[in-house]
C-alpha cells in the first residue's frame, strides 16, 4: 500500500484515457503467448510416448490456469490431471511430473529472458542474485539425471512404481530455448498494455518485460496462498515496471495485464471446449458397403 500510494490517482487517469485497439492487441498477443506455450507441454509428454491432440492439451492447460484462483497450490495440478484423464491419458503421475517439469523449464527460461533484458534498460531496482540462483537451482532439479530420482523418489511414497522416461539432453536445449521465446512473446503483450496507457517504452525494452512477466509468473507460484498470485504478481511486476514507465503508467499496466489474463484464459478455456464439443458430436461417416 506504501509502495502504491500517490499512484492510483495517476493510474485512474491513463485507464481513463485506454488506448482500446493497443490493449485488444496486447489480449491478442498474451492469446498467441498460451497458444504457443501449450505445444512445450505437448513436446515433454511427446518424448514420454504420450500423444494429446492439441485441443485437449490446450484445454488441459487452460483448466489449469483458471484453477490457479483457487487458493492453494494443489488445485492447478489437479485440474491438469483431471483434464488429461478425460482426453485419455490416465497416467496421473506421468501427467504431474510433466507439469513440473514445464514449470520448471519455464522459470529457468524466464529468469534468462529476464537478465538478458537488463541490458535493453537502465536503473532497474530488481533483487537480481536471488533470482539467479534460484534459476541456477532450478536449472539443476530439471536436468534427467535429478529430476527423475528426485520425482520418482517422491511418486513412489504415493505408490507409482513406474520408471519416469528420459528427456534427451538435446530437446531439454530445445525446450529451454522455446520457453525463452514464449516470454518475448509475453513482453511484446506487456509493451502493448504500457502503450494503451500512455507509456512510451522502446521496442528494446520488450525483452525485459518478458522477463518482467516471467518474474511475476514466478511469484505467482510462489505465493500459493493468493490466487492466480493476485497482488504479489501485480507489485512485482509493478516495481520492475518503474524502470521503463511512470508510476501511474506502471499501475494501470499491471491492473490492465491482470485482466488480460483473466479475459484470455477464460475466452481460450470456453472457445476450446465448444471446439472439443464440436468434434466429439461430429458424426462418424458411414463405412462403404463393399461392392458385390
Amino acid at each position: 500500500a506504501w509502495a502504491l500510494h500517490g499512484s492510483l490517482h495517476g493510474a485512474g487517469r491513463a485507464l481513463d484515457h485506454a488506448n482500446y485497439t493497443l490493449f485488444g492487441l496486447g489480449c491478442a498477443a498474451l492469446g498467441a503467448y498460451y497458444l504457443v506455450f501449450v505445444l512445450g507441454w505437448m513436446r515433454i509428454l511427446a518424448e514420454w510416448g504420450i500423444k494429446l491432440s492439441y485441443p485437449a492439451a490446450l484445454r488441459a492447460e487452460m483448466v489449469s490456469m483458471l484453477a490457479k484462483y483457487i487458493p492453494g497450490g494443489i488445485w492447478t495440478p489437479a485440474a491438469r490431471v483431471v483434464a488429461a484423464r478425460r482426453a485419455g491419458v490416465t497416467d496421473a503421475a506421468l501427467v504431474t511430473s510433466s507439469m513440473l517439469l514445464e514449470a520448471g523449464l519455464s522459470a529457468v527460461s524466464g529468469v534468462v529472458v529476464f537478465v538478458v533484458g537488463l541490458a535493453f534498460v537502465d536503473n532497474v531496482d530488481a533483487p537480481l542474485a536471488p533470482l539467479v540462483i534460484f534459476g541456477a537451482v532450478l536449472l539443476v532439479l530439471v536436468q534427467p539425471r535429478v529430476f527423475r530420482p528426485l520425482a520418482g523418489k517422491v511418486l513412489r511414497r504415493f505408490g507409482y512404481t513406474k520408471e519416469l522416461p528420459n528427456l534427451p539432453a538435446r530437446t531439454l536445449t530445445v525446450l529451454l530455448a522455446f520457453y525463452a521465446g514464449t516470454w518475448v512473446l509475453g513482453g511484446l503483450a506487456l509493451w502493448l498494455l504500457l502503450r494503451s496507457v500512455g507509456g512510451h517504452p522502446e521496442p528494446a525494452s520488450i525483452v525485459f518485460l518478458g522477463g518482467t512477466a516471467a518474474v511475476g509468473a514466478i511469484v505467482a507460484v510462489v505465493f500459493v496462498f493468493a490466487p492466480s498470485g493476485l497482488g504479489p504478481r501485480e507489485a512485482s511486476m509493478y516495481g520492475l515496471l518503474l524502470a521503463v514507465a511512470t508510476p501511474g503508467q506502471a499501475l494501470g499496466a499491471v491492473a490492465l495485464n491482470r485482466l488480460a489474463l483473466t479475459a484470455v484464459e477464460l475466452l481460450l478455456f470456453l472457445v476450446v471446449g465448444i471446439v472439443l464439443r464440436g468434434i466429439a458430436r461430429r458424426p462418424a461417416e458411414p463405412a462403404e458397403l463393399p461392392s458385390s
